[in-house]
């Protein structure tokens, strides 16, 4: 088996863990390590794949950081390139790093760029399966374009108007994911949420009738939890999982910003709640009748 040297590798890796320890993105230096110790031992991806016991695919997503493994892979990984003890440890630092949730603060992402949305759309884009509970308001792939408008303008840190018209057109330009026949789009909203007025009645009475619309959809499924129902788990904040074949994360807006989980453990956690949740809400011509009843007592509010 070919052996990096260990005054080459061992050190490096440990000063790395300690790096990444520090640094915001500990995913980026596990990739990068990951895939330094295999192009070291002169293994293609290919056969340290088969090693392994994972598709290349994945080992792909690893290298680039786009997965983050669990400790066994990486443990794996180690041996199939002949790492000796010391680098092991360091990796096992840099695994458990990396699969402590991202944290990215609001104010400090918008100063960089007009909005976030391009972040949202490459989840969504490489998911093949998204689960998206939303408590308080109608989730982002399902809003009107003059709901979406007045959630931004409520947003803190305020958006400049370009900046709030940027982020609407991409948006919107993220609900054409909806209709690609590859993916599932699984969503569970609370009656309160259902109830939210950004603004005028007639606001929430377009949203609705868009909920009922996209509902009919092969490709959504939209799940209510009224509000009087018994309750088999708490409501926590909102949460959307991405499911891949290989791979799965969870993300979550507390109000500071944005929260990323890539680890399983955590990720697991998600889905545990998930379902929890769906035990707790209406499917499929339950869900339906129950959207039009409330989008017929909006309508009454409205026009007496």
């Amino acid at each position: 088996m070919n052996q990096p040297a260990a005054d080459a590798t061992a050190p490096n890796v440990a000063m790395a863990a300690n790096s990444a320890v520090r640094q915001s993105r500990p995913r980026q230096q596990l990739a990068a390590e990951l895939r330094r110790l295999r192009d070291m031992a002169g293994i293609s991806g290919r056969e340290l794949a088969k090693r392994v016991g994972i598709s290349q695919s994945t080992l792909s997503r690893i290298e680039s950081g786009r997965m983050v493994p669990p400790l066994p892979q990486v443990l794996d990984w180690a041996k199939a390139v002949g790492a000796d003890a010391d680098c092991e440890e360091a990796l096992r630092a840099l695994t458990e790093a990396a699969h402590t949730p991202e944290v990215h603060d609001w104010a400090a992402s918008l100063a960089e760029r007009p909005h976030l949305q391009d972040d949202v759309r490459a989840f969504e884009e490489d998911a093949q399966i998204v689960r998206n509970f939303q408590p308080a308001l109608v989730p982002g792939l399902l809003q009107t374009a003059d709901y979406a408008r007045r959630v931004f303008a409520t947003f803190d840190p305020p958006y400049a108007p370009d900046a709030l018209a940027a982020a609407l057109a991409a948006r919107l330009d993220r609900q054409r994911v909806l209709y690609d026949p590859a993916k599932r789009f699984e969503f569970l909203i609370t009656e309160a949420a259902l109830r939210f007025r950004p603004g005028p009645h007639r606001v929430l009475l377009a949203q609705l009738d868009r909920i009922i619309s996209i509902e009919t959809l092969d490709t959504v499924a939209v799940g209510v939890i009224p509000q009087d129902v018994e309750a088999s788990t708490t409501i926590p904040h909102g949460f959307v999982i991405y499911e891949n074949e290989d791979h799965a994360l969870a993300s979550a807006e507390p109000i500071p910003g944005s929260m990323v989980t890539r680890g399983p453990e955590l990720v697991e956690a998600h889905r545990r709640r998930w379902v929890a949740l769906s035990r707790m809400a209406l499917h499929d011509n339950d869900a339906r009748r129950f959207l039009s009843e409330i989008r017929d007592e909006i309508h009454r509010i409205a026009t007496h």
